[in-house]
């Protein structure tokens, strides 16, 4: 058995090329602390590795389970974080919500930040290791919560991130008062059909009534009652939702922008308190 008999046990069960190799490269160091440096130096794996290793592999294949639940960790922007099934995995694609989130802050000196569906408090913790503001994130999950606290205990940051239970601001306070309100809100419409690995991910992260706009047009009908003056809302989108997004979103708000991602997809929107 070698590296190459497991890629290809990963390839034939249809997961892509590129991403084969990625998903093995993470097993490695995680349970193996094997770089892609000890790879180009020619350093040999144990036989008792390869096994682990193999083991690992055929796991992800019979349960489709995503490799950052089998390794328990998720990259992103710059640290890893602890995922389980509670929490939705962290994606490239909220990176551009997050780095656009960290330059309003840090050019408008924004003090106060919260952070809606804040699951693995990957966005929170970022906003608050990034930038001087204190960040509220609030979810309905106590186990999501459970995951947002280890991490935050994790970065070290506990003073700058804090967490709180609550069904979108319903244990928000009335005089709690933010410049800026962001959310990776569930967005997928009930009935999309998703991909096994996908469909491990907790469906409350995942899909919203109302053809994917329910959790959109709840926080925006209520955020500006939480909002500082010219305070900033800030969504990831699902495909296809930016023009209804932005069309609710002027009944409150102006200067409304929206980022493409990579693919050309409308991916993050963003606008100001009228």
């Amino acid at each position: 058995m070698n590296i190459q008999t497991i890629t290809k046990l990963l390839i034939d069960a249809g997961i892509e090329n590129n991403e084969a190799k990625k998903e093995l490269s993470m097993l490695l160091e995680y349970f193996c602390n094997y770089t892609e440096k000890d790879r180009l130096m020619g350093k040999e794996l144990s036989e008792n590795d390869l096994s682990l290793i193999h083991e690992k592999a055929l796991y992800r294949v019979e349960t489709k389970n995503p490799i950052q639940y089998i390794i328990g960790e998720a990259y992103f922007m710059g640290e890893y974080f602890k995922v389980t099934p509670d929490v939705l995995i962290p994606r490239d694609e909220t990176e551009i919500l997050v780095r656009k989130s960290i330059d309003i802050i840090n050019e408008n000196d924004f003090k106060d930040v919260l952070d809606i569906g804040t699951g693995s408090g990957c966005i929170a913790c970022t906003i608050a290791k990034q930038t001087e503001a204190t960040v509220l994130g609030v979810d309905i999950s106590s186990d999501a919560l459970r995951v947002a606290l280890d991490n935050v205990t994790k970065l070290g940051i506990n003073n700058r991130a804090v967490f709180r239970k609550s069904d979108l601001f319903s244990k928000v306070r009335e005089e709690e008062k933010f410049d800026l309100i962001i959310s990776n809100p569930p967005y997928i419409p009930i009935g999309t059909e998703l991909a096994d690995e996908v469909k491990k991910e907790p469906s409350i992260a995942l899909f919203a009534e109302d053809n994917g706009l329910y959790y959109y047009k709840k926080i925006i009908d209520e955020a500006p009652k939480y909002l500082k003056k010219n305070g900033v809302l800030m969504f990831e989108l699902g495909i296809n939702e930016s023009r209804e997004v932005k069309e609710y979103m002027s009944k409150y708000f102006g200067n409304i922008e929206v980022i493409k991602d990579l693919a050309n997809i409308d991916r993050t929107i963003y606008g100001e308190l009228k």
